[in-house]
């Protein structure tokens, strides 16, 4: 049987996972607004060139990436994070939006690192994927497991969490355009 206190403990590590994901999204994205202008006009010349079969309109939408419309777009995703974010504390980790978007989180950070895999150097994001997307993914996971809390993730799930993810992300984007 748990005390009070280690209960309200418990309670309030749960709840931090909620907010937690706002702040480590926004620390995150914080190195994409700070790189993405000046990686897009330096190395998508150079992966044009070494990737010929890429359509040119992956590379036209990539080297076109303006600092100040990826910034708008960042400050739209950030309203549907900061939902999800108050979801989780709200419903103390149980929302199914708020899992959802926790692992969407995490997987986009997974992503970030087949990037520049796939690249062979650096991409905006993949600094903070694995010391801080990945990492406090499987820390609020781990608290809403031992909170008793977390759904079981199945392959479905993963691919609906990426799945919001690039929702979001094109949605986002596609709202900066209109705005700018």
């Amino acid at each position: 049987m748990s005390t009070p206190i280690r209960t309200a403990a418990r309670s309030g590590a749960v709840a931090a996972t909620g907010w937690g994901l706002l702040a480590a999204w926004a620390l995150h994205d914080l190195e994409e607004i700070a790189t993405v202008g000046r990686w897009s006009r330096t190395r998508v010349p150079v992966l044009r060139e070494r990737h010929p079969r890429v359509p040119d309109r992956v590379w036209d939408v990539l080297g076109g990436t303006d600092g100040r419309r990826f910034a708008r777009a960042v400050g739209v995703m950030g309203v549907v994070v900061a939902a999800a974010a108050a979801d989780g504390h709200r419903t103390g980790g149980r929302s199914a939006f708020y899992q959802t978007s926790l692992n969407g989180f995490g997987l986009h950070g997974l992503v970030h690192l087949a990037q520049a895999a796939a690249t062979r150097g650096y991409t905006p994001g993949v600094v903070t994927s694995p010391l801080l997307v990945v990492p406090f993914t499987l820390w609020a996971r781990g608290r809403l497991r031992r909170a008793g809390v977390l759904r079981p993730v199945r392959v479905r799930d993963a691919v609906q969490g990426l799945a919001l993810a690039a929702a979001a992300a094109a949605g986002s984007q596609a709202v900066a355009r209109r705005l700018g």
